[in-house]
């Protein structure tokens, strides 16, 4: 009742706006965070963006924890805001950008690690841009939501009360 009652609320702000929100903000926890990116091996070199990015805690760690340059993307500007001054408070703002925008409309070319925390069907309508859009080796990781039988996970790990998903890319 508590996540309807927060998925109608957002919807309704968006239709304010004239924007549609498909996916509520849900903060992930910290160590959620860490299990998420350590899932998606990340190496040097590697670019990880971060669609629906929130407060930008993704992208922020991980430029944090392993040097990697990131960028979140989130459609609520107010989000955005917040993202920037996170990367700036935790002293990555040289590796991280965040952009308002239309996670459907982003180019992911320069993406080697995608993390999501969509709900199901928003990950299943990524997906062909997802396959189309990124090289083959680059990784998709997502917290708590697959992305349908058409695209099965390479490893599915229990952390938490949570299901992190990976899948790469062939």
């Amino acid at each position: 009742m508590r996540f309807l009652f927060l998925l109608l609320s957002l919807s309704f702000a968006g239709f304010a706006q004239n924007v549609e929100v498909q996916t509520p903000y849900v903060a992930t926890e910290p160590e959620t965070v860490d299990a998420l990116i350590t899932l998606a091996n990340p190496r040097s070199g590697d670019v990880i963006y971060d669609l629906g990015c929130g407060d930008g805690r993704i992208v922020i760690a991980a430029a944090k924890r392993f040097g990697l340059r990131g960028v979140g993307i989130d459609i609520n500007p107010d989000r955005i805001a917040e993202a920037t001054e996170n990367a700036r408070k935790a002293g990555v703002s040289d590796l991280v950008t965040f952009r308002v925008g239309d996670l459907y409309e982003t180019d992911l070319r320069n993406a080697t690690i995608v993390a999501l925390y969509l709900l199901r069907d928003v990950n299943i309508r990524l997906r062909p841009k997802l396959q189309r859009e990124l090289k083959p080796g680059s990784r998709v990781v997502s917290h708590s939501f697959d992305m349908g039988d058409a695209w099965r996970p390479d490893k599915v790990v229990q952390f938490a009360d949570d299901k992190l998903f990976l899948w790469t890319v062939r």
